[in-house]
């Protein structure tokens, strides 16, 4: 089986040198073998992008299918040991074609010490930023900024590859396009504590983010920007 689909793939890419190809061989806790196998074929062919995923216990084609990607900031506000409790979230959400997205939050957090002693201008901009995401129609993620989000893998090449922007707002524009596609979206408290030395000009950012925000909103409205299926491909004449 292994052999006649790497077979295929060459010879698809042999007729476009565009085309390229990656085989993951996902061995779901099984007792034939399959593991040793593709790792000798793997040997025997070392032109080919061959990975080998062996699971500890069988989880059924389901689990063995589903892969996930995550994304988290690199400042260590979030515990990477929430990880776990997002991903079953994930698991419990995600729908028969494999959609969901799991998003942790701070919105627990808004009445505590960390949030509550801020500056004022800092809580201002805040409130004011989750009132314009209220009326640009994003009412049922209560924290979009968190840098801790974790994806289907399907989930996330439809997202993804519909991005158009790069700045603070991505985030927002990550879950615009995941309601769009009727993707299903949990939301879950996460371990946070405030990183000093931030990036962030309060001010200048924030009015940036709010521009930003009209600007998706608008492209989308009037249909400049579309969402798009990356999975498919133009009919053949």
């Amino acid at each position: 089986m292994l052999s006649e689909t790497v077979g295929y793939l060459e010879s698809r890419r042999l007729e476009d040198v565009n085309f390229q190809y990656e085989i993951i061989v996902v061995d779901d806790g099984s007792t034939d073998n399959t593991s040793m196998t593709a790792l000798e074929f793997g040997q025997k062919n070392k032109n080919i992008d061959l990975k080998i995923l062996k699971l500890e216990k069988n989880r059924k084609k389901g689990g063995a299918i589903t892969q996930y990607i995550l994304f988290a900031d690199a400042d260590g506000a979030t515990k990477f040991s929430d990880f776990e409790a997002l991903e079953g979230k994930l698991n419990k959400i995600t729908n028969k074609d494999g959609f969901g997205v799991a998003v942790g939050s701070r919105a627990h957090l808004v009445k505590t010490d960390a949030v509550v002693k801020r500056s004022f201008i800092r809580n201002f901009l805040m409130h004011s930023f989750h009132k314009v995401l209220y009326v640009l129609g994003i009412r049922e993620i209560a924290d979009t900024q968190c840098g801790f989000k974790l994806f289907t893998r399907k989930s996330a090449l439809h997202i993804f590859d519909n991005i158009h922007v790069e700045g603070w707002i991505f985030d927002v524009e990550v879950l615009i396009i995941a309601q769009f596609l009727k993707m299903p979206i949990v939301e879950m408290p996460v371990n946070w504590h405030e990183i000093e030395g931030s990036k962030v000009s309060l001010v200048k950012d924030s009015i940036q983010m709010a521009v930003d925000l009209l600007i998706i909103r608008l492209n989308y409205l009037l249909g400049f920007w579309k969402i798009h299926d990356p999975l498919s491909r133009p009919k053949r004449e």
